[in-house]
């Protein structure tokens, strides 16, 4: 039962959240503790992304679909596919730099379906293993598209986000 109640809180982060809706505000004032996180992939601090590999690349991988994306760090376990859920740390932001979610400020990973979540983070999130980072790059069409998400995203917005690959569920 409180896996799915997980689940859904972290759908619910996912969704609600960007689009500023009144069940994110009441899931976002929720004061359970932080969930453990395995020793292997533990962060330094629960508020902020963990440690990048010494050589991660500055520069940005380029997809087919438009996509843009770097490994922060590389992890060492599974690669998700796309039917798969996850476990991540994530925090997203606009091209001006205001962030619009983050897991990291609620001290507590999010964990959810690929097939649930915008394009550019089902695409993305398949590039990167368990342990692994990787900042993502979002064009409108794999985002939110020309409706956005207000109040917070705006119609066509490129979304940045950084995520740590917690766990392939």
């Amino acid at each position: 039962m409180d896996r799915i109640v997980a689940l859904l809180t972290g759908t619910c982060f996912v969704f609600c959240s960007l689009c500023g809706c009144e069940t994110a505000s009441q899931v976002t004032d929720k004061t359970d503790p932080p969930t453990a996180v395995a020793p292997a992939i533990q962060q330094v601090s629960n508020s902020e992304p963990g440690p990048q590999d010494p050589d991660a690349p500055d520069e940005f991988t380029t997809t087919n679909s438009g996509l843009k994306y770097r490994i922060l760090r590389k992890g060492t376990g599974a690669k998700p596919s796309s039917a798969d859920s996850v476990k991540a740390h994530y925090k997203g932001w606009l091209d001006d730099g205001t962030v619009f979610d983050s897991s990291y400020k609620r001290r507590e990973p999010t964990s959810f379906p690929l097939l649930n979540v915008v394009p550019g983070w089902t695409e993305g999130l398949q590039y990167v293993r368990e342990g692994g980072m990787i900042e993502l790059e979002i064009p409108g069409d794999l985002g939110y598209g020309a409706s956005g998400r207000p109040p917070k995203i705006p119609p066509n917005a490129t979304l940045h986000f950084i995520v740590e690959l917690l766990e392939v569920e």
